[in-house]
């Protein structure tokens, strides 16, 4: 049975990358590499020519976001296959992507092989994810919650026993640090604990307990 050949287009703003990819599709019989665009807007512009079947696009993009793009390609075809690449493997952004109706994530680097496994992976089950973010994706299902935690503030615990500040809790939870620093005040009223360090020292014991 005769594999299907799949149009690719591929956005990244650095263009010391565009040479990198072309040799990539050198080498996969089964995708055509149709173009290389440094922005959102001018593979929009392009898109009724190229009629991708798969987008690579990186998150990090000027103008206009990897992921917000990934929903005006939704609307131009509905179909179309949205892979985002990124250099870190953020959980709110990937979550994000997935939102936005991406339908896969890869954290780079990215070599021949890897890109190669994503796009088979995209092309025959619809999803691809790097190792690194499934890892985290089931280490959120299994994190630690505590029943006499609110959900908001189970949240906040786990990003506390990851060594997060206020600030970068807040920043997380798009949340003010004085709405972080209320919440913090109430879990350690319920462990009965003055400091981070003692909350922290406190969580430990429940766990083994």
């Amino acid at each position: 049975m005769k594999t299907s050949i799949s149009r690719i287009i591929v956005i990244d703003s650095d263009v010391l990358y565009h040479k990198e990819y072309e040799r990539y599709f050198e080498k996969y019989p089964d995708y055509d590499l149709i173009r290389i665009y440094v922005c959102i807007e001018d593979a929009l512009s392009e898109y009724r020519k190229t009629k991708p079947d798969i987008i690579v696009s990186e998150v990090a993009l000027p103008f206009v976001s990897g992921i917000e793009g990934i929903k005006l390609f939704k609307r131009k075809n509905p179909n179309v296959k949205v892979i985002m690449i990124s250099d870190g493997n953020d959980f709110e952004l990937i979550k994000k992507a997935f939102k936005n109706g991406a339908n896969g994530y890869l954290t780079k680097p990215i070599n021949k092989k890897r890109l190669y496994r994503g796009l088979n992976s995209v092309k025959h089950e619809g999803v691809t994810m790097s190792n690194d973010i499934v890892k985290k994706v089931i280490a959120m299902f299994q994190r630690k919650t505590y029943k006499f935690f609110s959900e908001r503030e189970n949240q906040i615990v786990d990003y506390l026993c990851q060594g997060g500040t206020y600030k970068t809790i807040a920043d997380k939870l798009s949340v003010t640090t004085s709405t972080i620093n209320f919440h913090i005040q109430n879990i350690y009223l319920k462990l009965d604990v003055n400091s981070k360090s003692e909350a922290l020292m406190k969580l430990k014991e429940l766990e083994t307990s």
